[in-house]
């Protein structure tokens, strides 16, 4: 889904209208069947002048295309602005901005987690860099157009409002940066610089209707890359509160002791990713030598996760990483570094055939 595609003439009459957010909101509306926020109009209305000042240099075609509001394959991402045409190369790109009104960011020592004040509140959230290059490598993995022709994905961010480098330029968080550069409120130009060195020429927007249409693959099967996953190769990407929770955990697990445990509950509709997001925990606290398990209390997920395994390690191992809620009832106390529990709401606070082995 695309809410907004114009030329950047377009899209800087739009600007000097002073009703580009009605105009995307319209769209929104038109295309979803629903309205937004104030908060999200106001980041409209916001954001979107700063990227006209970013794209007021007559080096950048005035027929490159303009997007805003771009759904990511099989999740329910939008990216906020990406800017389409050929490069020097004459191969079509595509550059995905980020944007950000954040003022400032305290780091943290998760990996690609940084702390700011979003929403009314101080949250943790993904660093902009690993949020819009994670975005663009879905797209990637997911749209068979984009790796065919292929289609050049060019990720940055841009914190128009923030002026300190000394978090989201650490050394700590080199690697996301490196992937995609994260411009900031006086690298407007660096970040022209950038736009201009991967769009040479306009297309009127004929990329992003290719990516918009491009043939999308299925889904990855969890249960098919596990033993991928398990050898420690990266199979899916995990984004935005995905992310957050996996390297929370993982925070948890090193700081949990005898004497000092941690329990992290995790709540989310299907198709979220709470499954993808356990078993790569699973394989994460296995590599670290964490004693480790995957609790269900239905058999059917454990099922097939085994049957994905057999050949590649013994049965013992398997049956030593995915077990049912009911067999806990003779565990000595402190056995295991970590469990993880899928559905766990579905646990009974008794086990045994008649209901009458342990509590909780």
């Amino acid at each position: 889904m695309l809410v907004y595609l114009a030329t950047k003439s377009e899209f800087r009459d739009d600007i000097d209208s002073n009703r580009i957010e009605e105009k995307v909101h319209a769209e929104f509306t038109r295309k979803l069947g629903k309205t937004v926020g104030e908060a999200e109009l106001k980041s409209w209305r916001n954001s979107l002048p700063f990227m006209d000042r970013v794209l007021n240099d007559d080096a950048i075609p005035g027929d490159t295309g303009v997007a805003i509001e771009f759904n990511v394959p099989n999740t329910g991402k939008r990216i906020d602005f990406i800017l389409t045409g050929t490069g020097p190369d004459g191969k079509r790109t595509a550059v995905i901005v980020e944007l950000k009104q954040w003022e400032s960011a305290e780091a943290t020592g998760k990996d690609a987690i940084v702390r700011t004040f979003v929403g009314g509140k101080e949250r943790e959230v993904s660093h902009p860099s690993y949020q819009a290059w994670s975005y663009a490598a879905l797209i990637h993995d997911f749209n068979e157009t984009v790796r065919r022709e292929p289609i050049h994905l060019r990720p940055c961010a841009y914190l128009h409002n923030c002026d300190s480098a000394e978090v989201i330029h650490a050394p700590f968080y080199a690697e996301h940066t490196k992937q995609a550069p994260a411009f900031l409120r006086d690298d407007a130009k660096k970040l022209r610089d950038f736009i201009k060195a991967h769009v040479k020429h306009g297309d009127s927007g004929e990329t992003m209707y290719r990516i918009r249409d491009g043939k999308i693959s299925p889904s990855k099967s969890l249960a098919d890359h596990l033993v991928s996953l398990l050898k420690g190769n990266r199979e899916f990407l995990l984004i935005d509160d995905q992310k957050l929770v996996y390297e929370t955990a993982l925070e948890l697990a090193r700081h949990s002791k005898t004497g000092h445990k941690n329990v992290l509950i995790l709540n989310g509709g299907p198709g979220t990713g709470k499954s993808v997001v356990a078993i790569n925990l699973l394989v994460e606290f296995t590599r670290h030598k964490l004693v480790t398990q995957y609790v269900t209390k239905n058999s059917a997920p454990r099922a097939v996760y085994e049957a994905k395994l057999v050949g590649s390690m013994t049965r013992s191992r398997i049956s030593n990483l995915f077990v049912g809620s009911g067999q806990f009832t003779e565990t000595r106390r402190n056995e295991f570094d970590a469990l993880i529990v899928d559905e766990a709401h579905r646990l009974n606070e008794k086990s045994g055939l008649f209901g009458n082995l342990a509590m909780n």
